[in-house]
């Protein structure tokens, strides 16, 4: 039976606002629906992604900003850089981790720069929502077997 990531769920803060943050990054709307009292849920798309985000009023008992981890694959790490920059968000520099197997949690073995051989699976970026929710930007040209 395949089973296929559907929908991350994300602690936010203040739903307006980041609504806006992710169009401005542009990732698909496809919902925003009210509930009742107060219950609200919003579901964006990264462009490209057939998973989604939810984030709203009542739909996560998480800290906003405690998400960290989330990913995103790109072909073109230094031309998604460039495109996040251009709408607004706070990037990093584009790095890759001295042991080359995967990256280390928060900034643990980081080294400047792609990965030397622009291996795929091995340069990366970062960014945090206005909540500090904390995305990785990962290059991959080539996808591995079965992936």
């Amino acid at each position: 039976m395949d089973m296929k990531l559907e929908v991350l769920v994300i602690p936010v803060a203040d739903v307006d606002r980041a609504k806006a943050f992710y169009q401005q990054l542009g990732f698909r709307l496809d919902a925003d629906f009210p509930g009742k009292d107060g219950f609200r849920v919003v579901q964006v798309t990264p462009p490209g992604s057939e998973a989604s985000i939810i984030f709203g009023t009542g739909v996560s008992a998480g800290e906003p900003g405690s998400a960290q981890g989330l990913h995103l694959v790109v072909a073109d790490i230094e031309a998604a850089r460039k495109e996040l920059l251009a709408r607004g968000a706070e990037v990093s520099e584009i790095w890759h981790d001295a042991d080359g197997v995967f990256h280390h949690a928060g900034t643990a073995n980081r080294v400047d720069g792609p990965h030397p051989d622009r291996a795929d699976y091995g340069s990366y970026l970062s960014f945090s929502d206005p909540d500090g929710n904390g995305w990785t930007v990962q290059e991959v040209v080539t996808r591995a077997p079965g992936r």
